[in-house]
């Protein structure tokens, strides 16, 4: 599909003059993606304007940090819109992975890391290495990203890294799509956007949301006043986690549990393959595919973290145990437990939720006032506590907080409207996964549920009868995994492009914006709404550390201002 934005505005129009009806009040999510794949085309390039066919060239781009999301990055890849020529990582399991993808653990896992052979279509390692180079120091890839054809960078590396990897980038005149959050302070964010204006290179932050069908589509409902008057929103994710089960805590190369598992795979290998045994094909493959994982993972012990930059940790004894210490490799591999590398639950979870409430509040006002800036918080009150895990980490493992978003009829000038809030409350907590992750947006004339990025319900006032299942939906099959195979709408609708959580759409159109630069062609996700929502998430951090409600001060927001709310400083001076 190659609609003009016209177009494609004209048919928005269209289907959401006639949303007040009970049959698009029951059915709206799935009749608008019915409407996108008749005319034939993508579902990203039908809600954001791109096309493939504007991407004749494919973008040649080089992945910095190929862990775990960087290689949910790597799988999403669309080889039509970019083509990785070089990688860089330090750990052996995640080069490993880069490239044959995920073996080891669940479907899911596998499916999304699914790794370059498999997206570009290379049969062997040998024919991969030919097309990719492989690096150990960020900048030697960066420095000769020129020679080797490369035109743009995508940052997957813990966060205390976005900034400084990505401001060497643009200076070396190269784009940049940076996993969120943006970075770990926010005037290293400031200077990440003044980089990328002195540089003229194209900035984008990793909050997928920004490109999930789901939520573009709810931002639609709520902007055309289907719900009527937003007045709160509540968020949470819950995880299971426990110690001793914890999904931030992965196994380090030197555990007894490592070593067995792989042991284990290599008997069974040798006895899948011993002489007079029958052979089975596909098991064989799939036990060789998870020896060499886990012998790849076991050989991340041979790394020296503490030559790139990452250092030992000493948290005090606590609960009757004795002192813990972290090594520099414990921290490369677990950074998300450290509050040097990871920025804890509101950086890792609530700011893709915080990110979410931004987009429902924007809405509300371009349906009140006709604007279509991002709304910013006016205020926020939280609370951090570790009730379950031991002395093994320094972030929280539970968080809460009330964050307030202004009414488009606020006004703090005049002391009744400046009651006119719209409050989010969130949540997130470890031990206890029960309603899993998502958002609730309540509005006087209905409410709209977001379900795990999967499912979404649509409630009418004080009635929880009309309910939309998208998965489960008679007109339309739905699935938004990461990655996941294609759906197809029934009663002849033409079959459906791959959805995805986001991942997907973002790095297509950022391709597209890269191939077809004009001032209106530029990332959902640009650096000034990336760094709001790292204003909101650290913000939300500095609360909880100080214990007291904090208002939030426009000159945060503003990337040409020195003033942040973490005592960091801009070094990158405005371009004169």
């Amino acid at each position: 599909m190659n609609l003009t934005p016209e177009e494609l505005q004209t048919g928005k129009e269209n289907f959401y003059a006639a949303i007040g009806s009970e049959y698009t009040r029951r059915d709206f999510l799935a009749q608008s993606l019915a409407a996108a794949a008749v005319a034939g085309g993508s579902l990203g390039g039908f809600y954001y304007g791109y096309s493939q066919a504007d991407v004749k060239d494919p973008v040649r781009i080089g992945v910095i940090g190929t862990g775990d999301e960087g290689n949910v990055l790597i799988g999403a890849l669309n080889p039509n819109f970019l083509q990785v020529k070089a990688i860089c990582d330090i750990r052996p399991y995640n080069v490993y992975r880069a490239f044959e993808g995920q073996k080891i653990g669940s479907e899911r896992a596998r499916t999304v890391r699914k790794g370059l052979m498999n997206v570009y279509g290379w049969k062997t390692r040998e024919e991969a290495d030919k097309n990719v180079k492989v690096y150990q120091d960020w900048k030697q890839l960066i420095d000769e990203a020129k020679d080797n054809g490369i035109e743009a960078i995508v940052i997957g590396l813990p966060f205390q890294l976005h900034a400084p990897v990505a401001v060497y980038a643009m200076e070396h005149g190269l784009h940049v799509l940076t996993e969120k959050l943006m970075s770990s302070s926010i005037g290293a964010c400031k200077d990440m956007i003044r980089t990328a204006v002195a540089s003229d290179c194209l900035l984008s932050v990793g909050h997928q949301r920004h490109y999930n069908i789901l939520y573009a589509n709810a931002a639609e409902t709520i902007s055309s006043g289907l719900l009527g008057d937003i007045h709160f929103i509540r968020a949470q994710w819950h995880r299971g986690n426990l110690p001793g089960k914890d999904s931030w805590q992965p196994m380090m190369p030197g555990d007894s549990q490592l070593a067995d598992a792989l042991r284990k795979r290599t008997i069974e290998l040798e006895r899948a393959t011993a002489p007079g045994v029958k052979p089975d094909p596909k098991k064989i493959e799939d036990l060789q595919n998870q020896v060499k994982e886990y012998t790849a993972q076991v050989a991340d012990k041979d790394v020296d973290a503490s030559k790139y930059g990452y250092q030992a940790h000493e948290i005090p004894a606590a609960y009757g145990l004795p002192a813990y210490q972290a090594t520099p490799l414990e921290e490369l591999i677990r950074w998300r437990l450290w509050k040097r590398t990871g920025g804890g639950l509101m950086v890792e979870l609530g700011s893709h939720q915080m990110d979410a409430a931004g987009i429902f509040v924007t809405a509300m006002h371009e349906k009140v006032k006709g604007t279509h800036e991002k709304v910013k918080p006016l205020a926020v009150s939280a609370h951090g506590a570790r009730n379950l895990f031991n002395n093994d980490r320094e972030i929280d493992d539970h968080l809460h907080c009330i964050i307030e978003f202004p009414h488009p009829e606020y006004d703090a000038a005049d002391p009744q409207s400046a009651l006119r809030k719209i409050e989010v409350a969130y949540s997130a907590v470890n031990g206890n996964g029960f309603g899993g992750y998502g958002e609730e947006v309540y509005g006087t004339k209905g409410t709209l549920m977001l379900l795990k990025e999967q499912e979404v319900a649509l409630f009418k006032e004080a009635d929880t009868s009309a309910k939309v299942e998208v998965k489960k939906s008679d007109e339309l099959v739905l699935d938004t995994q990461a990655s996941g195979p294609s759906q197809a709408a029934a009663k002849g609708a033409a079959a459906l492009a791959d959805v995805s959580l986001g991942y997907r759409e973002e790095l297509e159109h950022w391709a597209w914006c890269i191939r077809n630069r004009a001032p209106e062609n530029k990332p959902r996700c640009s650096g000034p709404i990336g760094m709001a929502d790292a204003v909101i998430a650290l913000t939300v951090n500095v609360a909880v550390a100080k214990q007291e409600r904090i208002e939030f001060k426009k000159e945060w927001f503003d990337y040409t201002s020195d003033e942040t709310p973490d005592d960091s400083t801009p070094t990158v001076k405005l371009p004169a």
